[in-house]
């Protein structure tokens, strides 16, 4: 089965980029098990000083992944603990809002 990339922008709190960063270098294992099991890989953030979070993972079916992860315990513990250092998400947790982009180009 073909492996779709996937690309998308978040937006970090400024204040809370170190921190937020920090949390990232301590994932729980059992969210990177999770993860792994839900199909999600070669997952990647990538974060900038003022705070522009760009994601980038491959999957089989981004709708399907990122629907079994959100059913995941571990990842709803996550989500409430990651939630403050977003802007602009309006309750929503952040791994419902990853809006894919489109690809434009890509050089294998």
């Amino acid at each position: 089965m073909t492996k779709h990339r996937i690309c998308f922008l978040l937006q970090v709190k400024a204040e809370l980029v170190d921190e937020y960063r920090e949390r990232h270098a301590r994932v729980w294992p059992e969210m990177l098990d999770a993860l792994r099991a839900t199909g999600w890989t070669n997952y990647s953030l990538f974060l900038r000083p003022d705070g522009l979070l760009v994601g980038y993972l491959e999957t089989e079916d981004f709708v399907r992944a990122r629907e079994a992860m959100s059913a995941t315990e571990v990842n709803a513990r996550w989500q409430a603990e990651m939630s403050r250092y977003f802007q602009h998400l309006d309750g929503t947790p952040a791994d419902q809002a990853m809006a894919p982009l489109t690809e434009v180009f890509h050089l294998d």
